[in-house]
């Protein structure tokens, strides 16, 4: 299997300027490419692209040989990518999206794809054309055979991420529990049917003081000066702090499901949709509900575990966990489900948890509209 995993580098001053040196390259035949078939009449294709690079590109300017071709070769591989989403959503309907020039300081990066031209041996990385290898902060998490690697700078640090093929990831697939729901939400980011809850991951909340005061900072500063550079630097490092805070919390509450149980059942929650709720946006974004979804996937699909994605519509909320009775309306300040069939009472999210459970376990029969919402649930008694 394919497995990434990104490493710190710990490069001197020189290897710093070639790496800088290398993703400039990277980003100025990314724009050339961009600008010669981004003109009207000039059509693209990955072929003519190589052709128009050799012949016309790559001799207009000699400092590309500084660093490694395939800094520079490579760039025809991302603008072709960037091409081909731009195409898919043309044709499904989608708001087109063209591919855009690349600005000095955002996304600096570059790739080397093939093996002869890099090598990882211990806590060191080899990259052609650079004679001095690049120290890593750990040695690689997996062994095997290394594919490719990208290097890339954010927040004044540079990082290696580097593709492995390798047979030695740990499924953790022993003494596991059968099945589990799980209800996201702002309040706690996960509550499970088993009763646990999971505290909110609001990172961002916790940091907004110190942001505004970085961002202020930044805004008093004169344009272009050293001192704006330093002001922005300091505010983009605490926004990857930000981002690793959140990160982490993830990865802990995805490998604890994937650890733990066979099934997981989770909402498909619209969160496009949601954020257009002005007074919960910055939340639902602050929660990270598509990255947590995405964490569970492909780590159960690592470890064998299966993921069960409720409807759309699926009233997980408003259907009454012990009776099946679902509600017209319930508004988000009622924290406790009420049931007015049946008089039961319990915390919100885990009846939704619990439904949401119910909806595998016992294959709750869904019709769901937008005008109207039948569930019906079918014990295993009732099965045929």
């Amino acid at each position: 299997m394919l497995l990434a995993q990104r490493i710190v580098l710990y490069p001197t001053p020189e290897q710093v300027d070639y790496l800088d040196r290398a993703c400039g390259s990277r980003r100025h035949a990314y724009n050339q490419l961009l600008a010669h078939f981004g003109q009207s009449g000039v059509k693209w294709s990955k072929k003519a692209a190589i052709e128009h690079f050799m012949r016309i590109i790559r001799p207009t300017f000699p400092w590309y040989s500084e660093v490694s071709s395939r800094a520079t070769r490579n760039a025809i591989d991302d603008l072709d990518n960037a091409f081909k989403h731009f195409f898919r959503r043309c044709k499904l309907g989608q708001k087109p999206g063209f591919p855009r020039f690349h600005k000095k300081g955002i996304n600096d990066s570059f790739a080397m794809r093939e093996k002869p031209k890099f090598d990882i041996d211990g806590r060191t990385l080899r990259i052609e054309k650079l004679p001095t290898r690049i120290k890593l902060r750990q040695l690689p998490r997996f062994t095997g055979t290394h594919c490719q690697v990208t290097i890339a700078k954010w927040a004044g640090k540079f990082y290696a991420s580097i593709l492995t093929d390798t047979q030695d990831y740990d499924r953790k697939d022993d003494d596991r529990d059968p099945a589990v729901g799980v209800d996201l939400g702002i309040k706690s980011l996960a509550t499970l049917s088993t009763g646990e809850v999971v505290p909110a991951n609001q990172k961002l909340k916790a940091n907004l003081r110190r942001l505004k005061r970085k961002q202020r900072n930044l805004s008093r500063k004169q344009r272009f000066s050293k001192r704006r550079a330093k002001a922005k630097l300091a505010m983009a490092k605490l926004h990857k702090r930000i981002a690793d805070q959140r990160t982490a919390v993830l990865h802990e509450v995805s490998d604890m499901l994937t650890e733990r149980f066979d099934t997981i059942v989770i909402e498909d929650l619209a969160v496009k949709n949601m954020v257009k709720n002005r007074s919960l946006a910055r939340a639902i974004s602050d929660a990270g509900f598509g990255t947590l979804r995405r964490m569970i996937e492909y780590k159960a699909a690592l470890r064998g575990c299966q993921v069960v994605i409720a409807p759309r519509f699926y009233p997980s909320s408003k259907t009454c966990s012990n009776c099946g009775i679902i509600k017209d309306a319930l508004s988000l300040g009622e924290r406790v489900y009420r049931c007015d069939d049946c008089g039961h009472e319990q915390d919100r999210d885990l009846n939704a948890a619990l439904n949401l459970l119910r909806l595998h376990t016992f294959r709750v029969d869904v019709k769901h509209t937008r005008k109207s919402r039948v569930s019906r649930w079918v014990r295993p008694s009732q099965r045929r």
